[in-house]
């Protein structure tokens, strides 16, 4: 799947506090590979998910190629609409 850098960035600020915890258990990673996988490219104890970094407009294009950490965050996303 491929999308902005700058879309995958915005939901991960949209995403409530604790949602990336929460995906990390889910999904039984380390947190530090959920924030690695929205851009934070810092974090030396996380691993990569399969996420390709192409030069280009708006961030440029991310090409995922394992969306379940995009498909949680989605949903709680989702949820969180749902309650509103």
């Amino acid at each position: 799947m491929n999308i902005t850098f700058n879309e995958l960035r915005r939901i991960k600020d949209n995403l409530p506090d604790g949602s990336i915890h929460r995906i990390a258990r889910q999904l039984d990673l380390n947190v530090e590979t959920v924030w690695n996988y929205f851009g934070g490219y810092t974090h030396p104890n996380g691993r990569t998910m399969g996420v390709h970094l192409e030069p280009g407009p708006d961030g440029g294009v991310v090409a995922l190629d394992d969306t379940r950490i995009l498909d949680i965050a989605q949903e709680i996303l989702n949820e969180r609409i749902a309650h509103v």
